[in-house]
């Protein structure tokens, strides 16, 4: 019980910590979103009127006052599940705008993260199990070298081979033609704008769970228990999956945890290349329109998700490995 209640502390005062960031960072930042918007409406080359901007500013609603009372009205907008409204796409508030990028980030990244999740651990085991064969070295050698690859340039190969040279996928968006809704023809149709986008994050991210999991197999494999379950004379398969694979796994599940808890960040990069309709693309607008509202909220929406698929590894994992529970007693 002292093991849980440690963590569940860890979470509350690591929550309020990123919170507290998650106010100064933005406000760190250069530039005045008000002068970003009045210039984008008057041009480029025109003179900005001080008058004009602090229109601007009253309209959007811009935080006034000293920075200790911004942090205390910021902390009670939470409290009330208020996020105020987006500079960007004013007047519609920030919980609608993130409302509707969530579910393409969710199906996109998070799906890719699972695959990936499945595949890595797969493979690592294999190629640890297979040690110093041709298949552990083409694994290891073809992880290492794709690992250096950037997902982004990854995407632009794609974008430029599939989608304008073959044609054969598009190259923006989420949908085309269909209308948006539960029906089978617009599923299709946002299946079939996300591929190109899919594998561009695919071919990367297994790599780390590849090597992450071969390395530690390959540690246990080397440990007594392995050893006495051979003597044993246990099947290479119940020694490879229950004894030696179910171990290695255990360091893998916080690192799940926090992958799918960053999900809801989408990939900026990725999605921006394919104007993607998701997360990371709306996180590269906000930072580039200073929209403090949006990028607070998008930024406190990934923290919060990591911390707690943090807090739930922690817990899964003194619930699968007692040792866990017995070194904190």
């Amino acid at each position: 019980m002292r093991y849980f209640a440690r963590r569940i502390g860890f979470f509350l005062a690591t929550l309020w910590a990123a919170i507290t960031l998650n106010f100064v960072i933005p406000r760190m930042q250069p530039g005045d979103p008000a002068e970003v918007m009045v210039q984008k409406l008057a041009g480029k080359d025109t003179q900005l009127n001080p008058a004009a901007v602090e229109a601007m500013r009253a309209m959007l609603g811009a935080p006034d006052g000293s920075l200790l009372e911004q942090y205390v009205a910021y902390l009670q907008a939470l409290a009330r599940g208020d996020f105020g409204l987006s500079y960007t796409y004013y007047p519609y508030p920030v919980t609608e705008v993130i409302g509707q990028a969530v579910p393409w980030t969710l199906v996109l990244v998070g799906v890719t993260q699972v695959l990936a999740f499945v595949i890595g651990v797969t493979l690592g085991a294999y190629a640890a199990w297979r040690r110093n064969t041709r298949f552990d070295g083409i694994v290891t050698l073809g992880s290492t070298f794709v690992g250096t690859l950037p997902s982004f340039w990854i995407a632009l190969l794609l974008l430029f081979g599939f989608g304008y040279v073959l044609g054969w996928f598009p190259t923006a968006g989420g949908y085309s033609t269909a209308t948006p809704g539960w029906n089978a023809g617009f599923i299709a149709d946002a299946a079939y704008h996300s591929v190109l986008p899919a594998v561009a994050l695919l071919v990367t991210a297994p790599i780390g769970w590849i090597l992450g999991m071969r390395n530690t197999m390959v540690m246990n494999l080397g440990e007594d228990y392995i050893r006495l379950a051979r003597a044993k004379g246990l099947p290479d398969r119940v020694v490879a999956l229950r004894y030696a694979a179910r171990n290695a796994l255990l360091p893998s599940v916080t690192g799940f945890a926090i992958a799918l808890g960053g999900v809801l960040g989408g990939s900026i990069l990725v999605e921006t290349i394919f104007d993607y309709p998701g997360m990371g693309r709306l996180m590269g607008e906000a930072i580039g329109n200073r929209d403090f509202p949006l990028l607070q909220t998008l930024l406190l929406f990934i923290i919060v998700g990591v911390l707690v698929a943090n807090l739930i590894a922690d817990l899964l994992y003194g619930v699968l490995d007692p040792r866990a529970r017995k070194a904190e007693s």
